[in-house]
């Protein structure tokens, strides 16, 4: 399965970031806990390495809590400041404010001996598709959401939204595509729904999906459908398409109907709490 990438999308991302960063004092980034390496675009390091830096592992509770703890310290060990979070039910929301205020102590420390106090802090929240930043931005500012107008020095056109009286985020798109020099980060997006399904082929993918789950997470597949985990992973899903009624008219085994099964029962986290690649080694 090939994965293309589209280079116009990020060239342009990537020139209004060049231009936004230089407003602002800590750039927040989501990525998808399940794939926390592959959901991310190595240019945001880049961009923002004169910044302080927090990234949201949003989608933790789909996780292995394990792999989230080993991601957690890889990313601290490379000096980034980590909250495991659901952005949907809010879990691990009210522990970002207090990160954003250490992360950004040094500038709030400067401000303070230049005579500026209650400064807020001035963050960019970036991240690829689907990986919950509108959903974030959202559950943090809660009702209160409000623009708080433009700034001096700042692009016409462009807005501040206040998500409380120490943080403001600058309204702007913020997404980047992900660089898919490796396959295996187009597989692993696709896996947990960053790329549009319309182009993929969902039979190939389920049953890469089947063959990681039997190696990282045996016993899995055997719990969710009753059946035999060792043999090929075109073999299981032909006893899942048996096990859940995937049949055609005539009594043919749908195999397209049970790869979308297994495909989605694994992105809302149905067959488990489940991590497609670790830290220091591959998924």
């Amino acid at each position: 399965m090939h994965f293309q990438w589209y280079p116009g999308h990020m060239t342009k991302a990537k020139r209004q970031m060049q231009e936004d960063i230089k407003l602002i004092d800590l750039v927040i980034e989501l990525v998808d806990a399940r794939v926390p390496q592959s959901s991310r675009n190595p240019d945001i390091d880049d961009l923002g390495r004169q910044k302080a830096r927090l990234i949201l592992m949003n989608k933790a509770d789909l996780a292995d809590e394990k792999q989230n703890l080993e991601w957690e310290s890889y990313f601290r060990e490379k000096g980034f400041f980590v909250v495991k979070l659901d952005a949907r039910t809010k879990a691990g929301m009210k522990e970002i404010s207090s990160v954003i205020m250490d992360a950004c102590k040094e500038k709030i420390a400067r401000d303070r001996k230049r005579g500026i106090k209650n400064r807020p802090v001035r963050a960019m929240v970036v991240g690829i598709p689907n990986v919950g930043k509108s959903t974030f931005i959202n559950t943090y500012a809660g009702k209160a959401c409000a623009k708080t107008g433009n700034k001096p020095g700042v692009t016409k056109g462009k807005q501040w939204i206040r998500l409380n009286k120490n943080v403001e985020l600058l309204d702007t798109p913020g997404i980047l595509w992900p660089k898919f020099e490796d396959q295996r980060v187009g597989l692993y997006l696709a896996m947990v729904g960053s790329i549009k399904d319309e182009l993929l082929n969902k039979d190939e993918l389920s049953l890469e999906l089947i063959k990681i789950l039997l190696e990282n997470y045996p016993g899995a597949l055997a719990q969710r459908y009753e059946v035999s985990e060792g043999q090929e992973p075109a073999g299981v899903l032909m006893e899942i398409a048996k096990n859940r009624n995937c049949v055609k008219k005539g009594g043919e085994l749908d195999y397209s109907k049970a790869s979308a099964l297994v495909v989605e029962e694994f992105r809302s986290g149905r067959i488990g709490k489940i991590t497609l690649e670790f830290p220091g080694g591959e998924g």
